[in-house]
């Protein structure tokens, strides 16, 4: 597995889809889309969550620590890699190795962007901590999985023109 996150040697970034895989919904899209490509695919999630490998996708199980996958997917993730994540945190840090982050309902996270969505989290965090309420996040529809299973599609076919030229 560690032979397909590294660098070819004309300096193009190997395309490998890492997966933050505790809480993602769209585990079995992420699937399809690699295996159209011929991608492979890298599972982590903490022991509590039990994923199984299967053609393409490998599965990578690190201990309970509240941050122990994202250390993980961090000192992994290289320039051009694509991760699915729904945790800001983890988003930039990969944007600042030159990760390429999407979320689970296919909204690509960009550099111009983290600063916001991560002071917004921490708004939110010190309202919560006040005693104000906040929803949570809406369920998954069909439609997001669609959304999501077409940026990825589209990110993979432009990673795959990027290479042939």
């Amino acid at each position: 597995m560690m032979s397909m996150l590294l660098h070819s040697e004309r300096n193009v970034p190997d395309t490998v889809i890492i997966v933050d895989g505790d809480a993602c919904p769209v585990k079995q899209e992420i699937a399809e889309s690699a295996a159209q490509f011929g991608v492979p695919v890298l599972m982590v999630s903490s022991y509590d969550h039990r994923l199984e490998p299967s053609e393409g996708v490998s599965v990578v199980q690190v201990d309970r620590g509240s941050d122990s996958v994202d250390l993980y997917i961090v000192n992994r993730v290289r320039k051009g890699h694509i991760v699915v994540t729904q945790d800001l945190g983890l988003a930039s840090l990969v944007l600042a190795k030159g990760g390429v982050v999407l979320s689970s309902r296919g909204e690509q996270i960009v550099e111009e962007e983290i600063g916001y969505l991560l002071e917004r989290r921490h708004e939110s965090a010190k309202r919560r901590r006040a005693g104000g309420r906040s929803k949570g996040p809406k369920a998954l529809t069909d439609e997001d999985r669609l959304r999501f299973q077409q940026k990825l599609t589209k990110l993979l076919r432009q990673r795959q023109e990027f290479c042939q030229h």
